[in-house]
C-alpha cells in the first residue's frame, strides 16, 4: 500500500514539492535543509535536505550501513553536533535551543532505538521506566504516574500489570512495545524510529509494524522510519529517501520509488527483498565491493566504484541531486535511461550483496 507524496530536497536544489495530505502550502513539521555531521575526518551526512509534514505522516530513511541515516535521526533530536546546516522544527530552528526551550522541544520529538535491551533500564521496573518520562515532562501528577503508566502500555497492546515487571521478564517485541509507550508518554508529535523492528522475530516485527501503523493515525503523528529494509517502508511511509555514504541518493513517493527506481543503487536495494507470488525470479544486480571509504570518498559520483551504468562522467562530476519525475528527485548522470529501460542493465545473477532482510509473510502473525 503506497501513501501520498512529498518532496525531498538535497544538496543545493531548489526546495518545494507537495507537503502530503493537507495543503500544498503547508509548513513542514521538520524541515532539515544542507545537514552536514563530522565525526573527526568522516563525513557522515553530507549536505543532506529533507522535508517532513504534519502527522499522520511517515518519511522512510533507507540505506546500508554507514549511509547516514541514524545520523540524520539522532541530529534531528539533537543527540548529536551537527557540523552545518539548520533544522527547523514547527518553522524555528532547533540547533541553538537552550534551557526550557529545549526541554519542549524534547517533548515534541521523541525517539525508539533499535534494540529496546539497550534503552530500557534493566534495574527499573517497566511502570517507573515509563513514569520517569511522565514526571520530567509533567505530564500527570507523581501520584497518576503508575495509573497512566499502565493506560499507556494498554494502548500499545500490553497487559497494564505489566508496569510491575523488569524489562528481563518481557519478549524482545513486548519490550519494544514498552520503548514505543514510553516515547509516547510525553505526548510527541514526531517519531524517530531507528530499526524498531531488526532485534525482532518476524512474528513480533510484523505486530510492531502494525501497532506504529495505528498509532500514526490515532495519534496523528509523523516519524522518520529508520531502516535497511524496503520490506517494510511501503505499508508505514509516504515518502522514501535512499541514503548513500551520507548523501541522497534517490528521494520520491514510496510507491513509485519501489515499483521503478531511478538511481541503481536504489535498483540493487529494491532487488535484494524477496517477493512472494512471482511466477519468475526478478533479476538482482550485483554490488561489488563495499561502500567507499567515508574520510576519503572517491571523486565524482561516490556511487561510481560499484556502479554497473557508471560512465567516465561518473567517475568526474558529482550529480546533483535533480527532478526526474513528479515528486521525485535522484542524483544520477543517467537516471532517465534507468526510467526509460531496463535493457541498459545487467543480466540477472545468482544475489545481491546490497544489505536487506527478508520481510517474510507478516500479515497474520498474530500479537507479540
Amino acid at each position: 500500500m503506497s501513501r501520498g507524496s512529498a518532496m525531498s530536497r538535497g544538496g543545493a536544489m531548489s526546495r518545494g514539492g507537495a507537503m502530503g495530505q493537507g495543503s500544498p502550502a503547508a509548513a513542514p513539521l521538520l524541515d532539515i535543509a544542507d545537514l552536514v555531521v563530522r565525526f573527526g575526518p568522516v563525513r557522515a551526512v553530507d549536505g543532506v535536505s529533507l522535508l517532513l509534514p504534519a502527522g499522520p505522516y511517515g518519511l522512510a530513511l533507507v540505506g546500508e550501513s554507514g549511509s547516514g541515516k541514524t545520523t540524520i535521526g539522532r541530529a534531528a533530536l539533537r543527540l548529536v553536533t551537527t557540523g552545518g546546516g539548520t533544522i527547523r522544527f514547527a518553522g524555528k530552528d532547533i540547533t541553538g535551543l537552550r534551557g526550557r526551550a529545549l526541554k519542549d522541544y524534547r517533548r515534541a520529538a521523541q525517539i525508539v532505538f533499535q534494540d529496546p535491551d539497550n534503552s530500557l533500564d534493566p534495574r527499573m521496573r517497566v511502570g517507573g521506566s515509563i513514569a520517569e518520562a511522565l514526571a520530567a515532562h509533567r505530564i500527570v501528577p507523581r501520584g497518576q504516574a503508575r495509573e497512566q503508566a499502565g493506560k499507556l502500555l494498554a494502548e500499545v497492546g500490553l497487559d497494564p500489570a505489566f508496569v510491575a515487571r523488569y524489562p528481563h521478564q518481557l519478549s524482545g517485541g513486548q519490550r519494544q512495545r514498552v520503548a514505543i509507550a514510553r516515547a509516547l508518554s510525553v505526548q510527541p508529535r514526531l517519531l524517530v524510529l531507528d530499526e524498531p523492528t531488526s532485534a525482532l522475530d518476524v512474528r513480533a516485527q510484523a505486530a510492531i509494524l502494525r501497532l506504529i501503523g495505528a498509532l500514526r493515525t490515532q495519534r496523528s503523528l509523523s516519524y522518520l522510519l529508520i531502516t535497511h529494509n524496503f520490506g517494510i517502508v511501503s505499508e508505514l511511509c509516504e515518502q522514501t529517501a535512499v541514503l548513500y555514504l551520507g548523501r541522497v541518493a534517490e528521494s520520491g513517493p514510496t510507491g513509485v520509488l519501489l515499483d521503478r527506481p531511478a538511481h541503481p543503487y536504489t535498483r540493487a536495494l529494491r532487488a535484494a527483498v524477496p517477493e512472494l507470488g512471482r511466477r519468475a525470479p526478478a533479476a538482482r544486480l550485483i554490488l561489488p565491493g563495499e561502500p567507499a571509504d567515508a574520510t576519503s570518498p572517491p571523486p565524482g559520483c561516490v556511487f561510481h566504484p560499484r556502479c554497473p551504468l557508471a560512465v567516465d562522467r561518473c567517475r568526474t562530476e558529482v550529480p546533483l541531486l535533480r527532478p526526474v519525475g513528479p515528486g521525485r528527485m535522484a542524483a544520477c548522470h543517467r537516471a532517465e535511461e534507468v526510467l526509460a529501460t531496463s535493457s541498459a542493465w545487467p543480466g540477472p545473477g545468482p544475489a545481491s550483496t546490497a544489505e536487506g532482510n527478508p520481510p517474510g509473510s507478516t500479515a497474520a502473525a498474530p500479537p507479540a
